[in-house]
């Protein structure tokens, strides 16, 4: 219901080049600078002015954003109010996150919504962090788990409302056949020699990979990148590296070993729920987030 329009100008705001905007938002670049033409001939105002190779916002846009902010507020309001108004919990729901996340606390708490409400609908996507917050965004999907990072917006955004659900310790993964397989714990700074197996650099767990072993006071070697958990396993079942590995991602039927960290400064990472500002009195994303919150302790 809230013009769509709205949507591009905030993206673009946030990106800062159309060309930027257009592959946040899978559309043209042709596609954006149209729908922002239109919705400045619209208004009757100037909305983007040139500035080098980029485009900056005029006053006016920031006055057009801030009375969008107001409506959408407005808009998820009038939803939670509909909403509350049925007496049996039914619709969908949308959840979005981080693969362990998802496996490990979305899985579970939507099994457990769907048994006290048989009506409700679960919709689970897998993306990275930054991606959630988009999908959040564009209303296509209403819960997010993320991981907070460099690239994800700040708490204090006033688009979400992000809480803290868990906090999820690193352990050091190895082959079973490791010399360091037969620890019950381990400094980190003890694998400084090893080489390391991570996930892509445009993964949520490359920064807290590499913030971890600056912190323990070495560069890791990394020799293979790989996208997903189960093949990271079973590179390090075949001797072939060392990892870092999230306490909640289970463990495949690899000959691995996980290992606990020790010292002062244990890698962690925190596992964050995001909706969007003024969502989360709706019937069906309090319920979703009561269950996971269920899950999580």
């Amino acid at each position: 219901m809230i013009d769509h329009r709205l949507h591009v100008l905030r993206t673009l705001a946030e990106y800062g080049t159309v060309t930027a905007t257009a592959s946040a938002l899978h559309l043209t670049p042709s596609a954006v600078s149209q729908q922002l033409r239109l919705l400045a001939r619209d208004l009757g105002v100037e909305l983007l002015a040139p500035h080098g190779r980029r485009v900056q916002l005029t006053p006016a846009a920031r006055i057009v954003l801030r009375h969008a902010d107001a409506l959408r507020l407005q808009w998820e309001a009038a939803r939670a109010e509909l909403a509350a108004e049925d007496a049996e919990l039914r619709g969908t729901l949308r959840l979005c996150g981080v693969s362990s996340a998802l496996a490990t606390l979305a899985a579970p708490a939507v099994a457990s919504l769907r048994k006290t409400h048989p009506l409700v609908e679960p919709q689970i996507t897998e993306e990275e962090s930054v991606d959630c917050y988009r999908l959040l965004l564009a209303d296509e999907s209403d819960i997010a788990l993320v991981l907070p990072g460099p690239e994800a917006p700040p708490v204090t955004d006033s688009r979400f409302e992000q809480t803290s659900l868990t906090t999820d310790r690193q352990d050091l993964l190895v082959a079973a056949t490791h010399p360091l397989a037969r620890r019950t714990g381990i400094e980190l700074a003890e694998a400084a020699d090893q080489p390391w197996i991570v996930k892509k650099h445009n993964n949520d767990t490359y920064p807290l990979v590499t913030a971890a072993c600056a912190a323990a006071g070495f560069t890791p070697r990394i020799v293979h990148e790989v996208k997903e958990w189960y093949a990271v396993s079973a590179l390090v079942a075949e001797g072939l590296g060392v990892c870092l590995m999230p306490r909640i991602v289970p463990l495949p039927s690899h000959a691995v070993k996980r290992i606990p960290l020790l010292g002062t400064s244990i890698p962690t990472r925190r596992l964050l729920t995001a909706v969007r500002r003024g969502s989360r009195s709706h019937p069906l994303v309090r319920a979703g987030l009561d269950a996971l919150r269920a899950v999580a302790s």
